[in-house]
């Protein structure tokens, strides 16, 4: 599971990737700041399983029945114009971004950067256009892809040596896309029965349109929305798109604070609190002032709840606790609710079973739910928050 951050130049991806990561990289006001894509861990924000226990779980990922679970988050080069074309980085951008589940796209929403990424006043810039472009990079950069296979596809489904799904799904390896998502595509535009001679240039561009949608779903991260007089923007694109309002300066401005024992802060909040034995300096007192203002306008940071969104309600993933001991409800060190899995909702308890190790999915007997006791099957559909022993021939490699 990795989510992919992308936009064009000095929109503060480098800030939302370090504000999530709590990784500092280099930043700046121009272009190209990031070169290669930088990779970092972030964390979804969830309520523990151990809220309902007696005792915390006392795992490092968890605080106080607030559980974070870590995910993969890539940034990539700023993307301009005529990427498909190579024009800046050009298809190495397209193809890191491509490496990602979903994808972020990091807005400036107070329109002060323009097309090319260089500053200007805010409000002269229609942030819309960037949202466009960028689609349109992705949705050029497929037709160039299939463009280049297609009349050796439609000869080799002519001749019948490939079926329709198979064939475009192999013009796609290593983007991610999967069999199962082109063929959902071709059935609900009523593709699989037509020979692809018969494609119109309209149905290609739309079937590609499709299949980027739903094999890379993306989010819009309204970053600057604390510059914004007004967020009635929010609603021209939330017709399209999840849409999130975010200041990611001011997480990570809030993210420093917290590791500099300055304040009290969890990613997500909408309020932090000093610490009452620390004497501030009139820059740190100014800072955290202009933190609560943006806090009382767009309620929090807003990058938490991006990174949940696009878990959670665009790729419908669940979380499942994997414990040795359905009793304990722990592994075989004493840890309570050692790992919290990620899973697409409708995972099996077999798909669980491989997410831990091969040989415990190929040895797979059942499972136990350690809330019900009751043994469970291999297509057992887990629910979120589910705690599950699995029971299997093979012991880890």
């Amino acid at each position: 599971m990795q989510i992919g951050l992308l936009g064009k130049a000095n929109v503060g991806k480098s800030t939302f990737f370090s504000a999530a990561t709590e990784t500092i990289v280099q930043s700046g006001n121009f272009p190209f700041t990031t070169i290669e894509p930088n990779v970092g861990v972030c964390y979804l924000k969830i309520n523990c399983e151990c809220k309902n226990l007696d005792n915390r779980c006392e795992n490092e990922l968890c605080h106080d029945g607030t559980r974070f679970v870590p995910v993969k988050l890539i940034d990539v080069a700023g993307l301009v114009p005529g990427a498909h074309e190579g024009k800046g980085l050009g298809n190495q951008f397209l193809t890191d971004a491509m490496k990602a589940d979903a994808l972020i796209h990091v807005v400036d929403i107070s329109g002060s950067t323009d097309i090319q990424g260089q500053p200007v006043n805010v409000g002269t810039h229609d942030p819309l256009e960037d949202i466009k472009f960028v689609e349109e990079e992705f949705d050029l950069w497929f037709k160039q892809i299939l463009d280049r296979e297609w009349p050796k596809l439609v000869k080799e489904i002519d001749q019948k040596r490939t079926k329709i799904t198979d064939g475009i799904t192999n013009r796609f390896t290593g983007l991610g896309i999967l069999e199962s998502q082109v063929d959902a595509v071709l059935i609900s535009m009523s593709l699989k029965t037509k020979k692809p001679q018969d494609w119109s240039e309209n149905d290609i561009i739309a079937f590609l349109k499709s299949l980027r949608k739903k094999a890379k779903p993306l989010l819009i991260a309204a970053n600057k929305a604390d510059l914004c007089d007004n967020l009635e923007i929010l609603e021209k694109i939330s017709d399209t798109f999840t849409v999130i309002p975010s200041s990611a300066e001011t997480e990570l401005l809030l993210k420093k604070a917290t590791k500099a024992k300055l304040i009290d802060y969890v990613p997500g909040n909408d309020n932090f609190t000093g610490k009452t034995d620390t004497q501030l300096s009139e820059q740190q007192n100014n800072a955290l002032h202009l933190a609560k203002n943006v806090l009382t306008k767009i309620q929090t940071t807003g990058v938490q709840k991006i990174l949940n969104s696009i878990i959670f309600d665009i790729l419908d993933m669940i979380v499942v606790y994997p414990v040795e001991d359905e009793t304990k409800l722990t592994n075989k060190q004493g840890q309570v609710l050692p790992d919290a899995r990620l899973l697409k909702n409708g995972s099996t308890a077999k798909q669980l079973a491989f997410t831990i190790h091969q040989d415990i999915g190929n040895g797979f007997l059942h499972a136990i739910d350690a809330k019900t006791k009751q043994r469970i099957g291999a297509d057992h559909k887990l629910k979120n928050g589910d705690i599950i022993k699995i029971v299997s021939t093979l012991s880890r490699g």
